[in-house]
Formats: C-alpha cells, structure tokens, sequence
C-alpha cells in the first residue's frame, strides 16, 4: 500500500573489548551503554562482527543492532529509533555509498526487506506460493544483499520493530506522513555525521507504504536548508498517488488502474481462453484495453450506449477471467476484494491481495469477498520468527520489549504539511518525487513492482510516476517481476531484484 532538525544521540561508550568470530554466526556480541539519564535509560546498542560473500565478494562487516535517540533542543530524548547497521570493515572508502531501506504499511517494521531480499541473513520459504508451515524456519546466507555495493542501515519507524517514544511523548506525534518524514530525516543526518558519511552517496528506499515515505523523505532531505542531496530512490511495489487508487464509488481511476493485475492473475490461473501469450505480453494488451476502451467507457457513465458496453464487456471478461454475467451486474466495474472471491469460486479458492499466485480456502465459497488474505498470512509467521531470533542471538540486541512487525500504529495523520483542502482531499506525494528530479539532476528513481501484487497495483505505479511534473529523461526506470508485493518471496525474482539494484547503484 509511504522531521525536525535535532541534536546528536548520546555518546555510546564501549566495552572494552570484543571478540572476533571465526563466522558469522558465532560472533561474540559487546552491549554498550550511553551515559545514564535520570529519567530514561540510555540507548542501547549491540555491535557484532561477522563476514559473508555477497555479489560474488568476500566482504568482513560490522553490525550494529541499536537504539538511537531522536531529542528536543534541550537534548531531552524523545524517541528511540532501533536500526540495523550493516558496515564494511577495512580503509574507509569516501565512494562507498549508505542505503537506508524501510518497510510500510504505516506501521511495518523493516524486518521484510531485511530478512527478506537485501540483509546478509534472510529466511527461506517456499518459493511457489505455499504456505511458510510452522518453525523452525531456515535462515540461511544471503548472497543476494547489497553489502558488495553499499553499507545497509535498516531502520524501524516509531511504533514499529523495537522503535518507540520515550517518556511522556505521545508516538502520534511521528504517526503522520509528513511528521513520520521528518523523524525518519532527523534520524539519517544523526546517523550520517556519528558515521562520518556527510559526503558519501546516498540512496533510501522502502516497500509499499515505504514509497510514500521515500518521497516524502526526499522531500525533507532535500527540501530544506539543511541539505542532505540523494542519489537514488528505490520504489519497491510503490502507492504514491492513494487517491487515483481509492475504492470508493465514483472513483474510475481505480478500475483503471487494476484491470492489467487482474489480467496477470487470471493469465497465471488459467483463467484465459487460448492462453498463448507471454504474461508480458498478455499485460500489455490489459494496459492499452483499460487505458483506452474501457477508460472511455467507464467515463461515459449512464451514457454508454448498449453496443458499446457489449463490446467493452466481453473484452473485460476476456482480460479477467470473470463471467460476463457477472460484469454486467458489477455495471464493469469489479473492485478488488469482489475479483479476489469470484476469480477461482469454481475451484472452492480465493487468490491473494498482496500476492495473487496464492490462494486460500474460506469457510465457505458464496461470500462477497475473502476471509482472510493466503500471501500474507502464508509468510508472516516465518518473517515474525527470524527477525526476533536473528536480532535477540545473532546479533545479541537485548530487550524485553516486542519486535512489532506491522499494526503498532494507530490514526495515521494523512495530510501533508502546508498542503490546502483540495491537497488533503486527494493524497498524492508523486510530486515530490518530480519535484526532487527537477532539482537534483543526480537524482534516479528506481521502481521495482510484481505483476501480481493488488496492494500497489503495477499499471497505478507507472501512471503515478508519468504524470505532469515528471521528466522524460530517462533518471525514472521500471522492472518488472513475475510475482506480487514481496517480490522477493520468488528465489529467482530475488535474485532478479538483486541485480537490478546493485546494478542501479552502481550506475550512479
């Protein structure tokens, strides 16, 4: 379905001493303790020494699993942001670019990207869209994170993963798009000048609701006087325009925008007649169908003549795989949650929202819409696991506190600073993305989304991001991957993913 200007965290003093493990996973672990406060106790941070292959490089790395705190301009802690540091160890390399990825929903910790496409560990589950079962779950090596061409700074928002607002502070108070932006801004310049990478590249980037905090991000890193320039954004399954996409009635847009997913997931389930075009290709005729016939159909409204509504509706049930019977009573127009349940009620199934090549089995079959969604409770027990263990032993982070994986956030503000009615009416940061490619002629924008993903459609992120304001340039590049939200579920699309990343940084 994505930040005021504070002083330094408090000063961390370490133990005297760490020992080196011989590999990763048996590195000893050193807790170090900022200097009490006598009303909250002081950042924690663990730091662990490890090495892997990545991108075909053996690399040694340092990790640093710990709190910092974001404060007032009287140094009163506010806020503790928990991040995963990941940092080649060796001669400093001015060139060597920092990556700051972080997850969505509002209110999903970091834990998918990291322990699932770009972290040195990751967690293995079926790569066919089965169910992840029950642990214990693998967690092996991952050849695929970035570690060859970045250092990785994993970071949770206030109110996801450990994060949290201390004291009296009320965690609304970052629960906003904009208010959300701006602690996630304060949080990179702390982290860049206590790691002395002011004038490294940079590049941020995050996951579905992530999008909308990466361009917002943008927006507060670059916005202001403080400058802090970027390099690149990467957009993985992105929601920039939120209004275009509303499921509510009167809004076309949103049949628009779905149609070509629902074409790819009828294509993967055998729903097409004469099924002999490329999923590729079977998109592309989707896309020019609903931008073009049926976008006019659906614009005429109760003035769509019977011939014309014939035509339209048999082309919409060729591209979808549903009944023209049934089109005719949705009047065209199908909303997700409705194709979801219809698509496969003559095999007893449903399909996925954040990935249709799953499918779940109701309590029944003659319900309007699904029980439940299979892509996410399919991967989320085996996601929730090996964050916990990986951060608690491998990298020896100690609380009592829970690792909040998504849900932890409560009245998200959706309107954006300075904006007027009309702009908090209908959502859209995509022009901060124009905005910040206008200004920075360095900038590139990355946009990775799967065919099959109805959390952040394919077909809305390229409309969002070819609107007035973008320049044709070039600097903005799709891929595309033959699987839904979490791209990465898909061991070949990870690797897919993989490379085109590593390939985007190192084409700066």
């Amino acid at each position: 379905m994505k930040f005021r200007s504070l002083l330094l965290a408090c000063a961390i003093a370490a133990l005297p001493q760490i020992a080196y493990a011989q590999d990763a996973d048996k590195a000893d672990k050193k807790v170090e303790k900022a200097e009490p406060s006598p009303e909250i106790a002081p950042p924690t941070v663990s730091v662990t020494r490890h090495t892997g292959r990545f991108g075909g490089q053996a690399i040694s790395y340092k990790a640093v699993a710990g709190e910092t705190y974001l404060k007032d301009k009287d140094g009163k802690p506010l806020a503790a942001i928990y991040s995963t540091s990941y940092i080649k160890e060796g001669k400093a390399d001015p060139n060597r670019p920092v990556i700051f990825l972080y997850n969505g929903g509002p209110g999903s910790g970091s834990l998918w990207l990291h322990m699932g496409a770009f972290g040195p560990k990751r967690v293995a589950i079926p790569s066919d869209a089965r169910d992840d079962g029950a642990p214990p779950y693998p967690i092996v090596d991952n050849p695929e994170s970035l570690l060859d061409v970045g250092d990785l700074v994993f970071i949770d928002p206030v109110g996801t993963g450990f994060s949290r607002a201390l004291g009296k502070k009320d965690p609304k108070d970052y629960w906003g798009v904009t208010k959300d932006a701006k602690s996630i801004a304060e949080f990179i310049r702390l982290w860049l000048a206590e790691n002395g990478r002011w004038n490294a590249p940079k590049f941020i980037g995050g996951e579905s609701y992530g999008t909308t905090r990466s361009a917002a991000l943008l927006n507060e890193l670059e916005g202001t006087y403080n400058d802090v320039s970027v390099n690149g954004v990467i957009l993985i399954s992105t929601i920039l325009d939120f209004a275009a996409g509303a499921d509510t009635p009167g809004n076309e847009m949103t049949h628009i925008l779905n149609v070509p997913s629902m074409a790819a997931t009828a294509w993967y389930h055998n729903k097409v007649a004469n099924r002999t075009a490329t999923v590729e290709e079977f998109v592309a005729q989707a896309r020019a169908f609903a931008a073009g016939p049926y976008a006019t159909a659906l614009l005429k409204g109760n003035a769509l003549g019977a011939e014309e509504r014939a035509s339209v509706r048999a082309e919409l049930s060729r591209f979808t795989g549903l009944s023209e019977q049934f089109l005719d009573r949705a009047d065209l127009r199908v909303l997700p949650g409705r194709f979801y349940k219809e698509l496969l009620r003559d095999r007893g199934l449903t399909v996925g929202r954040l990935d249709s090549r799953y499918t779940g089995k109701d309590y029944d079959s003659a319900g309007e819409e699904p029980d439940n969604d299979p892509s996410f409770y399919g991967i989320d027990g085996a996601y929730a696991a090996a964050m916990n263990s990986y951060a608690r032993e491998t990298l020896g982070f100690k609380t009592d506190r829970d690792y909040i994986s998504i849900g932890g956030v409560k009245g998200w503000d959706w309107k954006l600073e300075g904006a007027g009615r009309d702009q908090e009416v209908y959502m859209n940061v995509a022009p901060y993305i124009g905005k910040g490619l206008r200004e920075n002629n360095g900038l590139r924008i990355f946009v990775g989304q799967g065919y099959y993903d109805f959390a952040t459609p394919f077909f809305a992120a390229e409309y969002s991001l070819s609107r007035t304001g973008m320049p044709k340039d070039g600097r903005i590049q799709f891929h595309y991957y033959e699987s839904g939200h979490m791209m990465y579920v898909r061991e070949d699309d990870l690797r897919k993913l993989s490379a085109d990343v590593r390939q985007f940084i190192r084409a700066r």
